[in-house]
């Protein structure tokens, strides 16, 4: 992941709002001459297919709603972010949905559209210390206990990997917390190794492989998101599904065709598609000066082979 030193983009984002200010906040060309209505759309990463999904259903929801919508890819990185909230607000958008690579990275760009009176809706992830008109996200911390629980009784007893996503995100930390509380609860499971792979499937594989090294008895993986997950299943090659269980969070096309063939024993299914067309939703509203709901909790499920055709289209 492509992060500032918090010191160096501290400085970047103070020279940011107070450049905005100086402008005098977001008048500007989003809504130009046709009249139509601008919604800004930031998203933390588009190599990620949850991410793909949530955009392709926040664009139905905006054709649907009969506005425009400019989507950008943060490429996992808050500078970039900020730049493409600052452009935003010169372009003069209605509202912008933020789905944070960092949540505290992501404060100054929520205030630099709270300084133009730009309503901010907040997606899968929160942004800290911030005026939002809406959040929208899973129940990421129920989600982390439900895997928790889902992998114990997979494994029965033995050591199990920790795989944890970008460290600096709402989602890593509350499916972090809910693993580990009712891991703890689980007898005769240990938590061998806890590390990041920074929610990338290259990094999921190439941790993982590291950390069998010296946890060759390994029995189960946790991985905070499904492409770490699919990541720790090529790692582990003919071992996954078998002598360990690999389980995953966000229930992927992907992940659901790694079920099907064994390999992946499960996944926490969020919602993307949800999560894109409520952003819509509440943007809209937002956008229209009407009342938008503050918090939305997107409830997950566990898929494994024994429900599996609920999910698959």
């Amino acid at each position: 992941m492509k992060m500032l030193n918090r010191a160096v983009f501290a400085t970047l984002a103070a020279s940011t709002l107070a450049f905005t200010a100086a402008c005098g906040g977001g008048a500007g060309t989003g809504n130009s001459g046709s009249g139509e209505t601008v919604i800004g759309v930031t998203l933390s990463t588009l190599s990620n297919t949850f991410f793909t999904t949530l955009r392709d259903a926040a664009q139905k929801a905006a054709d649907g709603a009969k506005v425009k919508l400019v989507v950008q890819d943060a490429q996992n990185d808050a500078a970039t972010q900020l730049s493409q909230v600052q452009n935003f607000v010169s372009q003069g958008v209605k509202a912008i949905i933020i789905n944070p690579v960092d949540s505290d990275q992501a404060t100054p760009a929520a205030k630099l559209a709270e300084n133009a009176k730009i309503p901010v809706i907040a997606v899968d992830r929160t942004i800290n210390n911030a005026t939002v008109a809406a959040s929208i996200a899973s129940d990421n911390v129920q989600g982390g206990q439900l895997a928790a629980d889902t992998l114990a009784k997979l494994v029965g007893s033995g050591d199990v990997l920790h795989l944890q996503g970008v460290l600096g995100t709402s989602a890593s930390r509350d499916r972090g917390q809910g693993f580990t509380t009712n891991i703890k609860n689980a007898a005769g499971i240990k938590v061998a190794a806890t590390q990041t792979a920074e929610f990338e499937k290259a990094k999921g594989m190439s941790v993982t492989t590291d950390l069998l090294q010296a946890q060759a008895g390994t029995k189960g993986v946790f991985a905070e998101n499904d492409d770490m997950a699919l990541g720790a299943v090529q790692a582990l090659g003919d071992r996954a599904g078998k002598d360990v269980k690999v389980v995953g969070f966000d229930g992927t096309a992907d992940a659901i065709t790694a079920i099907e063939s064994g390999k992946l024993s499960a996944s926490v299914a969020q919602q993307p598609a949800e999560l894109g067309k409520l952003a819509i939703e509440q943007a809209v509203k937002a956008a229209k000066g009407e009342k938008t709901e503050a918090k939305i909790s997107v409830p997950v499920k566990v898929i494994t082979k024994d429900n599996l055709a609920e999910f698959k289209k």
